[in-house]
Parts: structure tokens; sequence; C-alpha cells
């Protein structure tokens, strides 16, 4: 019975929704996500129903940072917790978006928050900007790594609520969504909204000098990495594409100098913990997806 039990195979750690040889595992670990972040909340409230929808529903203004942590909570437990935790995160959104409403000011039309086509824009906001701001900070992926990604995010828009198969699953299909929204986007009251508190968010006196020195860079750029039509929008213009791809160059080398061990002590660790679960071997690692670029691209792609 004692040699039975030793020889017992024990059950391999649960890798959750994506696991160490997913792109995300690797992408969602980088520090330029923050910025990507920022950069999303920029685009996503340039959609009029979506963002009444978030600003009828929760104090943003007075809660900035609630909403950061709890958006950067989700997307942790998504890309690194188990599978139980990641389905358990995505149960508590569905269930609290079935439960809201906003109303459309001009029209008196009430809507449900969880509308298919709101969620998508949302999902889509979202990926875009995270791929597109790590890519272009200097993350060596390929465009199979780049379609692999979006691919890899219909299990997110899955776990929102949304039929994986209405969400793209690359990098050409998420460019023809952008196509066939952009003439519902508009730079409305909500949306200055947002850009206000985004360019200078409620803080506590003495921090008023970090905010000013450090924040609004920080913002500034995520708002400079947002598609040309969004400035359009938005109504103010941003540096031309070369000086902004150096400038996420720039930060994108500066906060990857600071350890990755220092940078995951802050809670709530996803990735410490995933790591422990399954093992150091499993550490993430952006450039590592540069070395499996001639097995996914082929040696012509993967040079490019």
């Amino acid at each position: 019975m004692g040699t039975a039990a030793a020889g017992a195979v024990r059950p391999r750690p649960d890798p959750g929704l994506f696991g160490p040889d997913s792109v995300t595992w690797q992408l969602h670990s980088d520090p330029m996500m923050w910025i990507a972040g920022i950069r999303a909340l920029y685009l996503q409230a340039l959609h009029p129903r979506a963002v009444r929808g978030v600003l009828q529903n929760s104090d943003v203004r007075q809660d900035t940072w609630g909403r950061l942590r709890r958006t950067a909570g989700f997307v942790g437990t998504t890309s690194y917790g188990t599978t139980e935790a990641a389905e358990r995160a995505g149960a508590r959104v569905r269930r609290i978006h079935r439960r809201l409403t906003a109303t459309d000011p001009a029209t008196g039309e009430r809507y449900g928050v969880d509308e298919p086509a709101l969620l998508l824009w949302v999902h889509c906001a979202e990926i875009d900007s995270y791929l597109h701001v790590v890519r272009r900070s200097g993350v060596p992926l390929t465009d199979a790594q780049a379609d692999a990604y979006v691919a890899e995010h219909r299990e997110s828009a899955r776990l929102v609520g949304l039929d994986p198969a209405a969400a793209p699953a690359s990098t050409e299909e998420l460019a023809a969504y952008f196509e066939r929204v952009r003439p519902e986007l508009a730079c409305g009251p909500e949306a200055r909204d947002i850009d206000a508190f985004l360019s200078r968010p409620p803080v506590h006196r003495a921090l008023v000098p970090a905010r000013e020195a450090l924040w609004r860079r920080v913002a500034s750029l995520a708002y400079q990495a947002l598609p040309p039509y969004a400035h359009e929008l938005y109504g103010r213009p941003a540096p031309g594409p070369e000086t902004v791809t150096r400038r996420l160059l720039t930060a994108g080398n500066l906060l990857r100098c600071v350890p990755d061990q220092v940078r995951w002590q802050l809670p709530p660790k996803h990735i410490l913990r995933a790591t422990a679960r399954l093992g150091p071997g499993t550490r993430p690692d952006p450039y590592t997806l540069h070395r499996t670029a001639a097995i996914l691209d082929g040696p012509g792609r993967a040079a490019r």
C-alpha cells in the first residue's frame, strides 16, 4: 500500500486559462501593460453608449485608482490564476453587468450595459491597446504571435459574457472590427470627463507634485499611443508616429530596468503565485517570444 501510494502520479498543477505556453502568459508580464490599460480607457470612452454605462453606474471620477486596480486584478487573475479563479472572476463580472443599465439622455432609451455590442467594444479596445503598446514599445512580437494573442483572448470575451465566435481571432479581424465601429464613435461629454480625470485624477494633496511630475506624463503617453482618429475625436493633437514610438521605446526600456521580482511583489502578486504553483521554469518573460519566432512564423516572417 505504501509503495502504491509512493508511486502514484501527482496531478499536474492547473495552468489556468492560458498557461505558460501562451503569448498572453509572456506578454501580460510586461510593465508597459499599465500604459496600455490607460490607452484602453481613453479608447473605450469614445463609444457613447459604452462610456455612459460606466459613468452612470460608478463614481469613476472619485474612484480612479480603485477602477484601475480592479481592472488590473481581473486581467491578472484571468492571465495567471487557476481556471477556477478565472471562471469565478468572469462570473462575478457577468453578475454585476446583468444588473446595470444606462440611459441615453437624448432619447430616454434605457439599455443594459451587457449588450453584446458594448461588451465587444470594451473587449476589443483592451486587447488592441495591450497588443499595440507592448509591441510598439519594443517587445519582439511576430505577426503570427500577435494573431495568436488576439485568438487567445476569445477566452476573455467568453468570460465577460460574449460568444467567443463573435470576437476577433486575428489582428486583421481586429482591424476590420474597428473600421466597422468607427462611425459610432464620438467625443461626447462623458468622454470629456474621462479625458479630464485621466489627465488629472483626484489625489491626496501630498501627492499632487507626484501626479504632475509622473502621472501626467504616463497619461499623456497613453493618449499619444491612440490611433489618429481618436486624436481627431478628442480634438487634441499628438506628436508624429515616429516621436510617439521613440517615447514608448524609452518608457519601455526604463520600466524594464526595474527587476521583475521587485515589480511582481506589488499586490496581489498574481505572477509570483503562478510561478510558485507551476514551477520556476514557467517564469514569464516577453523576450522569450523572440526565441520561438522561427517556430511560429518560419524563417522569412520571423526575421521581419
